[in-house]
């Protein structure tokens, strides 16, 4: 890849929808791409395809809260770290890749060097978002699943599930077509 890791021209080509904020999220997402190894035209058309889906194309940065009944679960949730009152709506899903619950939020502020747990609502700023999205994707050694071409795995290790893969192997054929992977 060239200098830039991603331009606005290739968000707006992945993610239509996005529109203008392809030009707001290019250079803080090649920055984080930089920073945490996302490297490759393999990595980033992998990383740009979960990034698309978890985003709704970098419109949405904060989870849509309900409660639904999967989100009262994050309540009490000790391997999000959701040890207070309150914790599961607080540290709900923020940035590109949907940082979830207190322990996500301290490993994250503390990598990134953000105090995210006195101010969560950081994770919805487009250089927060990014840095988040490529934290969260280098802290789980996502490199391995794009590397091999892993999809199933990659979205089983952002999603818990394979939540929306229809659409995420979508943006992922389009994301190696215009990386040209």
């Amino acid at each position: 890849m060239a200098d830039s890791l991603i331009t606005s021209a290739q968000l707006r080509a992945i993610m239509p929808l996005a529109g203008a904020r392809a030009d707001v999220f290019a250079p803080p997402l090649a920055s984080a791409m930089l920073q945490f190894e996302i490297n490759t035209p393999t990595r980033a058309a992998a990383f740009l395809a979960q990034v698309a889906h978890e985003s709704a194309q970098l419109r949405l940065l904060r989870e849509i809260w309900g409660p639904t009944p999967a989100q009262r679960r994050y309540e009490g949730r000790t391997d999000l770290g959701n040890t207070e009152a309150g914790d599961g709506k607080r540290f709900m899903g923020r940035g590109l890749i949907q940082i979830t619950g207190r322990k996500n939020y301290l490993l994250c502020g503390f990598a990134l060097h953000l105090d995210l747990i006195s101010m969560p609502g950081m994770l919805e700023q487009p250089d927060a978002a990014a840095a988040s999205a490529g934290w969260y994707w280098h802290a789980h050694s996502l490199n391995r699943y794009a590397d091999a071409g892993d999809f199933v795995g990659l979205t089983r290790a952002i999603n818990g599930g394979i939540n929306g893969i229809t659409e995420r192997r979508a943006f992922w054929a389009k994301a190696k077509d215009v990386l040209h992977v």
